[in-house]
């Protein structure tokens, strides 16, 4: 069964993370999603490595894993929009499109005649979502935005690593480009908003994503822990701010993490983990006095798990009802019995790599599951197809566009 966006075409001129991560988002829904990548070099982020997708003969491709790892189910044309016979071809294809997304700096596209308020007038329906460092409004909006002084300038920095006093203290970026990820989701919500309203009422509209809005966004309770106190958040490590315990800790032989989110948890685990007196002492009863006496709480946990090994206190706690994990590097994920079971690995046919492993996407749909139709493309794999296909062009026209480098 088609996709539930089976019937959207995307112009996708986005690259490297957060627009592309947008546009597989609508692929991954049955969009059909044509990515225009520049002649000869491609999105930047095809050469985003090492590491490198291998060859049936496993020799390195000209694509890094990077760029796999955001561009599945897309068709690459390749366009150059700084000439004006790819600029034609661009609107060309905005006019014949649902949704176009874009990551140019601040006014950029209007050079190119491939602005929003260019467009809207050849398509009315066109939903156009711009994503951008800071927006298209304010006095940063000029500035080029990457995910690093983002999540810096976004607070995100602030709230994670250890504390400056702590071994390995100071402030830490995320492990992943999160400022990317997340507005590349949020793209994605709005641009599903923006169909809806367009069923109703016909009408396009366009869409101002920014990264440094997204990433504040994206600090949630940090954000209103501050508006109530008045007082920012500090980086406190593995520890949360408004939960206790919640938090690794070191078992005889590794690490252990516990969530216990209410009082019925922590009373299970203290039942569980043989420290029934932890349950009923009057520093410890609810959540607000273990966050007030979080120290000498950790101090007397700490004390329990390290009479156990990891495997025992997993067991436990999974026995008891009480949330537990371990601690998982990446070859590790990939081996939980949980993971291979839901399918969150797949294999696609790639022209270059044969069989390229890849992550299923996490929305799950009852009546119109997704469907993995086509690796991450070759560079410009499918441009004939889409001049042929989509705007009609003849062969010798295309072989014209293809000698005078317009594709």
């Amino acid at each position: 069964m088609a996709g539930p966006l089976s019937h959207i075409r995307v112009l996708d001129l986005s690259r490297v993370l957060a627009g592309p991560w947008a546009s597989q988002n609508l692929a991954d829904l049955g969009a059909e999603v044509i990515k225009v990548e520049r002649p000869g070099a491609g999105d930047d982020s095809r050469a985003f490595g090492p590491p490198w997708v291998k060859d049936g003969a496993g020799k390195d491709t000209k694509d890094s894993a990077y760029f796999t790892s955001a561009n599945r189910g897309k068709k690459s044309i390749t366009l150059n929009i700084a000439a004006p016979e790819g600029q034609a071809i661009a609107r060309e294809l905005a006019i014949a499109s649902d949704v176009l997304i874009e990551n140019y700096k601040y006014g950029d596209l209007a050079r190119y005649g491939l602005a929003y308020d260019q467009l809207k007038g050849l398509n009315a329906r066109l939903i156009y979502c711009s994503v951008t460092g800071f927006g298209q409004t304010g006095p940063y909006r000029e500035r080029p935005g990457y995910d690093f002084m983002i999540q810096g300038m976004g607070g995100m920095m602030s709230v994670t690593g250890e504390p400056d006093d702590a071994p390995g203290g100071g402030p830490q970026r995320a492990g992943v480009p999160i400022a990317d990820i997340i507005t590349g989701m949020y793209a994605s919500i709005a641009i599903c908003a923006a169909l809806a309203h367009r069923e109703r009422t016909g009408n396009g509209q366009s869409l101002d994503l920014a990264l440094l809005d997204s990433q504040i966004a994206l600090l949630a309770y940090q954000n209103t822990n501050y508006f109530a106190t008045g007082k920012p958040p500090k980086r406190i490590g593995n520890l949360h701010p408004n939960i206790v315990p919640y938090q690794p800790f070191r078992a005889a032989d590794g690490e252990v993490i516990l969530a216990c989110g209410n009082d019925n948890l922590y009373r299970k685990f203290c039942g569980a983990a043989g420290c029934p007196e932890l349950a009923r002492d009057p520093r410890f009863t609810t959540n607000g006095k273990r966050v007030e006496n979080r120290a000498e709480l950790a101090r007397l946990l700490g004390a329990v798990f390290r009479k156990r090994t990891k495997r025992e206190w997993l067991e436990v706690l999974e026995a008891a009802g009480v949330p537990n994990g371990p601690i998982n590097d990446v070859a590790q994920v990939f081996d939980e019995p949980q993971v291979k079971a839901r399918g969150v690995r797949i294999e696609l046919e790639h022209p270059a790599a044969g069989k390229l492993p890849l992550v299923a996407s996490p929305m799950r749909f009852s009546e119109t599951p997704i469907e993995y139709r086509q690796a991450p493309p070759l560079l410009g794999e499918h441009t004939e197809e889409i001049l042929r296909g989509v705007l009609g062009k003849s062969q010798d026209e295309i072989a014209r566009l293809r000698n005078a480098r317009v594709i």
